[in-house]
């Protein structure tokens, strides 16, 4: 059985992380990580670099040259597309 890495807290409330885990999650000097209360520990994640947007944020952002897709249309692509991949399997 593997060892679970282990690591202390510091006087000044800062702890270490192993450097194999740092290794694995590509955590380098300078990383942001945001800590996560889940109730029985913390969570340590990266911050994400850029805003979280919404898609009336984006959408319409890129040049369309073609005419818009009606609901039909849409949904037929769709139903096509769920037959292709899951309905003639061999």
């Amino acid at each position: 059985m593997e060892a679970i890495p282990t690591t202390r807290l510091s006087s000044k409330g800062q702890i270490i992380i192993p450097k194999p885990l740092r290794t694995l999650y590509h955590w380098t000097p300078g990383t942001e990580l945001e800590v996560i209360d889940v109730g029985d520990g913390l969570l340590l994640r990266p911050r994400v670099t850029f805003p979280v947007t919404q898609l009336d944020d984006v959408a319409g952002c890129l040049p369309h040259s073609s005419p818009a897709l009606t609901d039909d249309d849409i949904a037929a692509a769709l139903a096509a597309g769920v037959k292709e991949q899951w309905l003639d399997r061999d």
